[in-house]
């Protein structure tokens, strides 16, 4: 029996519908797999694009912590950090700054490398106890942008003529026996005439000695009227001032306040006008060779047979003690009593420097500053290795580093005793003694023979 021409039409519907609902199926696959596909090609390109742009970030500038205020020295591999010496070397004060160089070459010696550079001193320069060679000096040295500090003057008349020239430069001077209060302060905050930044000293500030030697002759000896003399220089008219103030202050007179020249041989007509006044004791803290005349002419002069000579520490020295007429003379100085006293930088006490001077130079020091020259040398050296920067090699010194180090010194152990900076560059003991020289055929002994001794409270 033929179907129906009803039922034909319904199977030939039935086959279409089979046939797009498997078209349909097939659409449908292909549409779920193209999303999957196209989210891993999304992720794979986004990491692709990531990784190029990440930029590792600059290495940190070593220096970039230090102070660069005042300039920075650069010191290379292998190269030597730069500082100097300016002592008197020659000439009739040469006592005083031969010792005051050896003692700044033991310190290096015995302080070593810093960060494995050597500290080189070059060749030591001479003051000329003077403020044409102190100016001189210090022009050769700020030539040199290398130098990061030095050490001296032995004169102060030198030093108000070379600090200003290195202040200037961003450097820093330290001396061992500069003791003119015009170049630090007046120890009442305020500056002295020829202070500047950058300008320190080991040695004591003379308003300090001054007072000593004036406690001395008038509690001591008991003497109530004294004359002083002193040539011009910034220390001797320093010091002769400093005395005559303090002896005032005590009670006494003053007689006679004058002066002699550089160079002047002849002293009777200076002593003859101190006679005049009649004074118990003369107080003349100058330099040889003028010193000599002063102590070999003063018995020959009428009224002054019997006074009493005190001098200070630019006559305290070898060349001095041993003139004959010297004896029984008194001398106000540093208190060179160290004992035991021990450098903390460099482990090194006061014999120990001793004994490597006498058989480095085959002497003893001749001038009491020695120590004072140690120290300073050591506070420099300390200074410079706490305000650089070791980068591979390389050292990179701040000029205004060292400075702020040196001007917060304090409790510091030295071979002079303890080391505090204040504001103006004080940083010495500030410890004085006063020796009798009875004995000028042994230098030594007379040396030793302290009288007297002051400190600051």
């Amino acid at each position: 029996m033929k179907p129906s021409r009803r039922l034909l039409v319904l199977m030939s519907i039935m086959a279409s519908f089979t046939l797009i609902a498997a078209a349909c199926g097939d659409s449908g696959s292909s549409n779920t797999a193209e999303p999957t596909t196209t989210a891993a090609a999304v992720t794979t390109t986004a990491a692709a694009a990531t990784t190029p742009t990440t930029t590792a970030a600059p290495a940190a500038d070593p220096t970039a912590s230090l102070d660069d205020s005042l300039g920075l020295v650069t010191v290379g591999d292998g190269e030597d950090i730069q500082i100097r010496s300016l002592e008197a070397i020659t000439g009739d004060v040469a006592f005083l700054g031969i010792p005051n160089e050896r003692g700044t070459v033991l310190a290096i010696a015995d302080y070593g490398d810093i960060a494995g550079h050597k500290v080189n001193m070059g060749t030591g320069l001479d003051d000329l106890c003077s403020a044409d060679g102190g100016q001189a000096a210090a022009q050769t040295i700020v030539a040199d942008e290398q130098v990061v500090g030095v050490i001296g003057t032995s004169c102060s008349g030198a030093a108000t003529a070379a600090a200003p020239l290195i202040s200037e430069a961003g450097m820093v001077m330290i001396s061992g026996s500069n003791t003119s209060p015009a170049l630090t302060s007046d120890l009442q905050g305020n500056a002295g005439a020829n202070w500047v930044p950058g300008y320190y000293r080991t040695a004591h500030n003379d308003l300090f000695q001054g007072k000593a030697a004036a406690t001395f002759a008038f509690e001591n000896l008991g003497v109530t009227t004294a004359a002083a003399i002193h040539d011009g220089d910034p220390y001797t008219n320093g010091l002769a001032t400093a005395f005559k103030d303090a002896f005032e202050a005590l009670g006494g007179t003053i007689t006679g306040f004058t002066a002699v020249n550089k160079g002047d041989t002849d002293m009777v007509p200076v002593l003859t006008d101190i006679a005049s006044g009649s004074p118990e004791l003369i107080f003349f803290p100058i330099f040889q060779p003028e010193g000599d005349f002063i102590a070999q002419q003063v018995g020959g002069v009428a009224g002054l047979e019997d006074v009493i000579l005190m001098a200070a520490d630019g006559l305290l020295n070898d060349n001095f003690l041993p003139i004959p007429e010297t004896k029984d003379m008194y001398f106000s100085g540093p208190d060179t009593r160290y004992g035991s006293n021990t450098n903390e930088s460099t482990g090194k006490s006061a014999q120990d420097f001793l004994d490597t001077y006498q058989s480095e130079y085959g002497e003893a020091p001749s001038a009491p500053f020695w120590a004072h020259s140690y120290d300073a040398t050591v506070l420099l050296l300390d200074a410079i290795k706490n305000s650089s920067v070791d980068d591979n090699g390389t050292l990179t010194i701040s000029r205004a580093g060292v400075r702020d180090y040196l001007n917060n010194v304090s409790g510091f152990k030295g071979l002079i005793g303890t080391l505090s900076c204040d504001e103006f560059g004080d940083c010495g003991s500030q410890k004085i003694t006063v020796i009798q020289n009875t004995t000028p055929d042994d230098v030594a002994a007379s040396k030793e023979n302290v009288v007297f001794e002051f400190a600051p409270a």
